[in-house]
């Protein structure tokens, strides 16, 4: 039986996950509980978040980079040509499956959805972010709220949800 995938991602009402390849606001929090939810897991993510994320073979993170640039492969980085291939690869080892973006690689992992159970760790910014990298769309997908925390801080409202979904 394949592994649970477990999206995790923190997005705008609008959807804006990024701009100019970095996250568009700051919030420690959310940062700290990415870094929190990720140690010791499989992080499946495309190239240019893996170029962005400089410590993510830190704390025993496993990555799969979704590249076709073969020479990323080091001694703890994998690197697959697909998400299909990632997946493939990612169901070897040992441990749980993040999804870590992007924008392609969120598509293609929501697009499994009929098949393949998800779980979705998503921070909501309540606001409307400008932005260049979109999370698509996953509100029309069956979800089940297993968890939700409001929180703020000086800049930013959010709220940090964990949501199941998918095929079983």
């Amino acid at each position: 039986m394949p592994k649970l995938l477990h999206l995790i991602v923190a997005c705008a009402e609008n959807r804006t996950i990024g701009r100019e390849r970095k996250l568009p606001w700051r919030i420690p929090e959310d940062l700290a509980y990415f870094q929190a939810e990720t140690v010791g897991k499989i992080i499946v993510l495309g190239r240019i978040c893996f170029e962005t994320w400089p410590r993510v073979t830190f704390d025993g993170r496993r990555p799969i980079v979704i590249t076709r640039d073969r020479s990323l492969a080091r001694p703890g980085v994998h690197v697959a040509g697909s998400l299909a291939e990632a997946l493939a690869l990612a169901e070897t080892l040992p441990g749980e499956i993040m999804i870590c973006g992007g924008e392609r690689i969120y598509r293609e992992t929501l697009a499994l959805a009929p098949t393949r159970a998800l779980r979705l760790h998503l921070t909501s910014v309540h606001a409307e972010v400008a932005g260049d990298t979109f999370m698509p769309e996953w509100r029309h997908l069956a979800w089940r709220e297993v968890s939700r925390r409001e929180s703020a801080d000086a800049n930013w409202r959010y709220t940090f949800f964990v949501l199941d979904g998918g095929g079983r």
